[in-house]
């Protein structure tokens, strides 16, 4: 069996466990308080498949920033000296700001055609805080870093890749035998992350269980069935944006054929579900879109880690209906500037945003502040917010991935050969 089927197998497997775990014991609403449910829930769903998920997310987390950083070394220092790094990352970071913004339009359009807030009653009561939100000036100002150090202790992606692509033009720049020696040692550094990698993914199917099965023996499926309109309209414009822009985007900008794309991003696309995070997932994202997507490493080095930070298509989509679900279960009208402004304002927060579970109701607060809407009405939608940060996530990196794959066509930076190669993918290697 492939590792992608592996994983979906563990994927399905962990769903149904869960749910069936969440019928027998209640759920959330009535947890088992003595018997042989007390111990299910503590020893295997709190203990065995909560360590079991913790420490395969950890494990991910483990080689992000290396990764990253020696990548994007790497990368910027074979390019440094070339004419065409303001180029690619102008067309890089073109493409991400105007998917985006088309992202968030789509939805708004969507979502006030199919009115998923229309008949919703609001609570008398909510407990839902407002996080402090930093300003845009304070934000621009936290994109250069004060500290490496601390950037890469914090994982502050945005600051990481600025400080990288710094080193890896001051190593081309430097010349001599200073500058080659400093190119082998990051060059074989990254193949002995890129072997890590390739070892951990064969772990892959055991973390996706253990993760799904301890959120849906929680969660169960009565908090979709409470929201079905509004979980239903975010998830039809995810697919509509993943599947049908995406596909679009592939085959007219870079004439490729995008079913051999969606094939080859299958497992990466998996284990962003599973994860929700599109930073745990950038070493498999990374992985296979140089190995599989044939993408030239100083593509991808750049590409992938910058989208991750600030391509959140998925998370603009739900910030987009969310933003149209309030506006109607409150009864209020924002207008077309209102959405507008939602559309800039949701473009904007992606930028800088961390790609962590959950991040996307903080940048929601931010734009519901912008258009006047109550911040409380985020408890409206809080409880099916889990799974679909799953969902938008597996649309976030394939985004990460279709921009790498169009600007390195276009820089002529892409093996064509390697990408329309079926047969050619990462899980054939052996870790």
């Amino acid at each position: 069996m492939s590792l992608t089927n592996k994983i979906l197998l563990g994927m399905v497997l962990g769903v149904i466990v869960g749910i069936v775990f969440n019928l027998l014991l209640g759920g959330a609403h009535s947890p088992p308080t003595q018997g042989v449910g007390l111990v299910v829930k503590t020893y295997l769903i709190d203990g065995l498949f909560d360590i079991v998920g913790q420490i395969f997310i950890s494990s991910l987390k483990l080689l992000v920033v290396p990764l990253v950083f020696v990548s994007l070394v790497c990368g910027a220092a074979a390019l440094g000296g070339q004419s065409r790094m303001g180029a690619l990352a102008g067309k890089t970071l073109g493409l991400y700001i105007c998917c985006t913004s088309f992202a968030v339009a789509l939805s708004i359009a969507c979502a006030v055609f199919i009115q998923p807030g229309a008949e919703v009653n609001i609570p008398t009561s909510s407990n839902f805080t407002a996080p402090e939100i930093p300003s845009i000036k304070q934000t621009l100002i936290d994109i250069v870093p004060s500290n490496p150090l601390q950037s890469m202790v914090e994982t502050n992606m945005l600051q990481i890749i600025i400080f990288s692509i710094l080193f890896g033009i001051a190593i081309s720049r430097t010349g001599g035998e200073a500058s080659a020696n400093l190119m082998t040692f990051f060059n074989n550094l990254n193949d002995v992350i890129i072997k890590m990698v390739m070892m951990l993914m064969q772990l892959a199917p055991y973390g996706v269980f253990c993760l799904l099965a301890k959120l849906f023996s929680t969660l169960g499926v009565g908090v979709i069935i409470d929201l079905a309109k509004y979980f239903f309209t975010v998830v039809f414009v995810l697919f509509l944006h993943g599947i049908g822009v995406y596909g679009a985007l592939i085959k007219i900008l870079s004439g490729l054929n995008p079913i051999i794309f969606f094939k080859k991003m299958q497992k990466v696309m998996l284990f962003a579900f599973s994860t929700a995070s599109s930073n745990a997932t950038i070493p498999i994202t990374l992985r296979t879109v140089e190995h599989d997507l044939g993408v030239d490493n100083k593509v991808a080095s750049f590409s992938i880690p910058l989208g991750a930070t600030v391509n959140m298509d998925g998370t603009a989509i739900m910030q987009g209906v969310a933003t149209v679900f309030i506006a109607q279960a409150y009864g209020i009208d924002i207008g077309i500037a209102g959405y507008l402004m939602v559309v800039l304002t949701a473009t904007l927060a992606s930028i800088g945003t961390a790609g962590v579970p959950g991040v996307g109701l903080v940048t929601l607060t931010m734009v519901l502040q912008s258009v006047g809407l109550p911040v409380e009405g985020i408890a409206l939608i809080i409880g099916v917010d889990r799974l679909l940060d799953m969902i938008r996530t597996g649309v976030n990196v394939a985004g990460d991935a279709v921009v790498a794959v169009i600007v390195a066509k276009s820089e002529k930076m892409l093996d064509i050969e390697r990408y329309n190669n079926p047969s050619l993918n990462v899980e054939n290697e052996k870790a």
